[in-house]
């Protein structure tokens, strides 16, 4: 049984490699978006921990991290300042060492299971393609309710690879990226230009990766919707007068008026009051839902009981409120809610001190019915988080409306990989996404990933589109939760059973031979 290899680069290489790898992926995504880069960066990180130890993998796999995170989430310093900054990508540069550790343990074990060629290119690609879509599930769902902002699929939200998440969904498609790299890394080290085969494994996947089409969905006509960005104050910290931002939004509704349409979306935070509670704002929006003649789709903080929520609510004048809430699953810690307050207000009193509400997550549908057409919902980071995705189309959307409020980010990258993922909603699910904010960018995108139309950020304007609907479910979302335990949660005890078996074999060879009398009866 052979010995695992030595690393190979020095730990003086190492670092350096594994922090341009870090930088190299973040260029991959929006605004850069050189989504051929993934590739580049994944294999810079891959190659750091073979051959490792356990605390060398966890010293390189937190230069990858810290360098990746603290240039992809800078944006939090717009206004926040550095210590929010520091914080979360401290957090997820923790966690990523700790997790690049399995990644190094699967390049020790399993060649000792498996040594030979196809061991190699194949069932060892297969571990650690697992072992970093389970380190993203991990980092998207804890602490708290995680940040799963940097996943690999989602840099592809504009390469031809992006069509493979209607099968798989984004933990499928980060998946066969690292599958391919990590073949094609194994097929270099096993000197492939000797033995041609050794590359079959990841030429299949990269074939696999760029000729697969888009999942079908089902022609179901079509919506027309208005969607406005008022570009009022809407930021934090924002100077404003009550109102302010309402009154924006009715303003750049005013071109809508008299014209022709099936319903009316607004942003996230396009209220600033509550609409439930406040029947001056509730007047107004029967107001404008008669004289549109239509249902509107719009966003506030309400106030039920006890709880305040950030709610998306389905208005039609003459309903005495609301038609159909849905009210945000995942509230951004640190932002909408603080958790553990009193421990995090020790550390950074004014900071904390800002953030007065206390936002509670919902439990509602991410779905509205509106005039029989199922509109699928995600407010804000909402659109981050898979579950929230996948419960609106077996809900039934037809479409996909997201509500969000960017002013807090003005003129940075967060805008635009949002945006991004949003392109990515729209094929993963085959349908249509609205994606409107306060202050832009919005774009109405189609069931494919093209822009059908969009406002530039920073501008006052209201959108009028027939927004394409679609039926039918795409592989990604029925088998989307399946394929996450396969190609992810299945890792880590298919690991511990590969280091079982190592230790078995270790001790049984170490084991001294019986006497020949011990043998006899």
């Amino acid at each position: 049984m052979p010995e695992p290899v030595r690393p190979l680069l020095s730990m003086w290489w190492a670092i350096p490699v594994a922090v341009a790898g870090g930088a190299v992926l973040d260029l991959a995504f929006p605004d850069v978006g050189l989504w051929p880069l993934a590739f580049v960066g994944v294999a810079l990180s891959l190659l750091t921990l073979i051959g490792r130890s356990i605390g060398g993998s966890m010293l390189v796999g937190a230069a990858f991290a810290a360098s990746f995170y603290l240039l992809h989430i800078e944006w939090i310093t717009r206004y926040l300042g550095p210590v929010p900054w520091f914080a979360l990508a401290g957090v997820e540069t923790v966690l990523s060492a700790v997790a690049a550790a399995f990644l190094t343990l699967a390049y020790r074990w399993l060649p000792q299971l498996l040594p030979g060629a196809w061991g190699r290119v194949l069932a060892l690609p297969a571990l650690v393609a697992a072992a970093w879509t389970a380190r993203e599930q991990f980092l998207g769902s804890w602490p708290y309710t995680g940040f799963p902002w940097g996943r690999l699929g989602m840099s592809q939200s504009e390469s031809p690879l992006a069509e493979l998440s209607s099968w798989l969904g984004v933990s499928g498609l980060s998946f066969a990226m690292v599958f391919v790299t990590a073949a094609g890394i194994e097929a270099v080290r096993m000197r492939v230009w000797l033995h041609s085969t050794l590359a079959l494994p990841a030429v299949i996947g990269a074939l696999v990766l760029v000729l697969i089409p888009q999942f079908p969905t089902v022609d179901a006509g079509s919506m027309r919707v208005g969607a406005v960005q008022g570009n009022g104050p809407s930021g934090y910290f924002d100077e404003r007068e009550p109102y302010a931002v309402f009154q924006a939004q009715l303003d750049g509704t005013a071109p809508l008026i008299g014209e022709d349409l099936d319903v009316l979306l607004w942003p996230e935070g396009g209220i600033d009051a509550d609409p439930i509670g406040n029947r001056s704002v509730g007047r107004a929006l029967d107001d404008l839902s008669e004289e549109l003649d239509a249902p509107l789709i719009v966003n506030g903080a309400t106030e039920r009981g006890e709880h305040i929520y950030n709610t998306s609510l389905l208005w039609r004048a003459g309903a005495d409120g609301p038609l159909a809430i849905h009210d945000k699953a995942n509230p951004v810690p640190m932002g909408e809610y603080v958790p553990d307050r009193w421990f995090f207000e020790a550390l950074a009193p004014d900071l904390i001190g800002r953030i007065q509400r206390e936002y509670t997550p919902g439990t509602n549908a991410p779905f509205f019915d509106v005039d029989g057409v199922g509109v699928g919902l995600a407010i804000c980071f909402d659109v981050i988080y898979d579950d929230v995705i996948w419960d609106g189309a077996n809900e039934g959307a037809q479409v996909y409306m997201f509500q969000t409020n960017n002013a807090d980010f003005r003129g940075t990258d967060e805008n635009l990989q949002q945006l991004g993922f949003a392109r990515m909603r729209a094929i993963e699910t085959g349908r249509s996404v609205v994606n409107i904010s306060t202050v832009g960018t919005s774009q109405v995108i189609a069931p494919d990933g093209s822009v059908i139309d969009a406002l530039a950020a920073d501008t006052s304007g209201a959108l009028l589109v027939d927004v394409p609907l679609r039926s039918g479910l795409t592989a990604g979302v029925v088998l989307g939760p399946a394929v996450q335990w396969l190609l992810g949660w299945l890792a880590l005890p298919t690991l511990a059973l590969c280091g079982i078996l190592v230790r078995a074999r270790r001790h049984t060879k170490a084991a001294p031979p019986a006497k020949d009398g011990a043998a006899q009866v």
